[in-house]
Formats: structure tokens, C-alpha cells, sequence
């Protein structure tokens, strides 16, 4: 699908691999983005885009991803200023690394982890961006309505296209129970998606990054990125969020790709 003159919407837009999409997609001559993000920084980028654009064509929504209310605010707003959303990037995400089980060696009592701390995970990683996805389908199917228009057919050419960002924890990761379990459930709701939003002309994609120059990636500390994630990194280095704004973007402009793509730079979990 040509990315000129579309609408978008990215979550987690204010920093990482959402910013660097939403930099990305101007780079492409999208024609509007709604940058989502709970940080108020995501105003500050708004600007930034419009002034590198000329244009007031970048809106920035502060808020929750897992707020319904929000979330239906922020695609309702965006198709009356700019019309039906095209693409959309759920990009927002949190980890709450801990192992799965535990041992207190004073007391000689396992600890389990937290079930609160792996609600809150699915909820933002898993739940969010499958509904944010579904509200774009939904948008497609209003708007193909209205017109009188049923099944899509490929002479119309691709009308949207969803990129879930999953990550190479999918394989599963030391620590990360909650996440690892996200990651991987969103290849479950890509793949079905797939299948069932096409009927409206919606393509549903998933991309893997690897470990990412993220404020993310980066809250695990340089000890931990020095000993456990670059030597374990083909290229030596982390990935720049730049490299997997190209790759989405790839993944939008090229509908001969479908189900995944693991940008991971050769990133394999070392042995424990």
C-alpha cells in the first residue's frame, strides 16, 4: 500500500520505535499522523513533525492506551479531521521482568510472580493493541458501508494495514514471563486478523525487533546490555529504532509480506 497521502495512528509515539515510525512515515509523505502517548513529550514531537512538514497535518492525543473512552476518542477525532484511518502502529508497550519463580533463601519460600504485574502487561502489550487494531478494521468496514461497497476485491488495492510490534522474547526470555507471553499472543491475533479483516481490505502484520536503543532497552542497565544482549547480537550493537521504522514501513508499502518479520539482528538467547 503506497503510504502517500494516508492517515496513521502510532501508540507509544513519544519515544523509541514509535517516534522513529512516526519520522518514518513523513519521510513517505503521509498525509496525517495522530501521535498516541501517556508522556506529554508526544505534544513536543507533534510540533516537531509539523514544523519539519510545513503543515498542521500531526495531532498529539496524552493518554492511556487501555482507556476505551480514549482510545475511541482519539480514531473518531482523527477520521473527522483527516478521514478513515489507514494505518496503524500500536507501538506503546511496558515490561515488569521478574522470573517466573523464586526462591527466598531466608525463608526457604518460592515466590511466584506477581499476577497483578502480568494483568498489567497483558493489558498494554497484548489486549491494547489487538483493540487498536480492531478499531481501525472497524473504521474500514463503517466507511466501505456507507458507500454501498461489500468484499474487498484486489482490484482495489490494499485500503489498510496493521504492524503489531512484537519482539524476539516471543521465543521466550529469561525473566520475562509477562512479556515473552504478550509478544507471542499477538502473533495469534495477527494471524486471525488476517484472515478475517481482509473481507474490508486490511492487511495485519507483526513485526520482532530486536533489542532496541529504546528508553526500554535501556532501563535494563549497561551492565546487563554490555554482558547479556550484545554478545548475543550478530551486529554488536543494538538496533537503532530508525532501522525498524524502515522495516514497518516496509512491511506497509510491500503486500507480498505477510505474517512476520523478525528485524533481530541476529539475536539469539544466550544459554543460562
Amino acid at each position: 500500500m503506497d503510504i502517500k497521502g494516508k492517515v496513521a495512528i502510532i501508540t507509544g509515539a513519544a519515544s523509541g520505535i514509535g517516534r522513529a515510525a512516526a519520522l518514518e512515515l513523513q519521510k513517505h509523505e503521509i498525509g496525517a499522523i495522530a501521535l498516541v502517548d501517556m508522556a506529554d513529550s508526544v505534544h513536543a514531537i507533534a510540533d516537531e513533525l509539523n514544523a519539519l512538514n510545513g503543515r498542521e497535518t500531526v495531532r498529539a492525543f496524552q493518554g492511556d492506551t487501555t482507556d476505551e473512552t480514549f482510545r475511541k476518542r482519539v480514531f473518531d477525532s482523527t477520521r473527522r479531521d483527516f478521514g478513515v484511518v489507514n494505518i496503524c502502529v500500536p507501538a506503546a508497550g511496558i515490561t515488569r521482568d521478574a522470573l517466573a519463580v523464586r526462591v527466598n533463601r531466608e525463608k526457604g519460600r518460592a515466590n511466584i510472580y506477581p499476577i497483578e504485574n502480568f494483568r498489567h502487561v497483558l493489558e498494554v502489550n497484548l489486549i491494547a493493541p489487538i483493540y487498536w487494531a480492531l478499531e481501525l478494521v472497524a473504521q474500514m468496514a463503517e466507511e466501505r458501508f456507507s458507500r454501498g461497497a461489500e468484499q474487498w476485491e484486489p482490484a482495489e488495492g490494499v485500503q489498510g494495514v496493521i504492524v503489531f510490534i512484537g519482539s524476539v522474547s516471543a521465543q521466550g526470555n529469561k525473566g520475562q514471563i509477562s512479556y515473552a507471553t504478550g509478544k507471542v499472543g499477538l502473533e495469534g491475533a495477527a494471524s486471525t486478523l488476517m484472515k478475517e479483516a481482509m473481507y474490508y481490505g486490511v492487511r495485519c502484520t507483526v513485526i520482532h525487533p530486536g533489542f532496541t536503543d529504546t528508553p526500554m532497552v535501556r532501563s535494563l542497565g549497561e551492565d546487563y546490555i554490555a554482558n547479556h544482549v550484545i554478545p548475543a547480537t550478530q551486529i554488536g550493537r543494538l538496533i537503532r529504532p530508525e532501522e525498524i521504522a524502515d522495516a514497518i514501513c516496509f512491511l506497509i508499502r510491500n503486500s507480498a509480506v505477510s505474517g512476520q518479520l523478525w528485524a533481530d539482528a541476529g539475536w539469539h538467547p544466550m544459554p543460562t
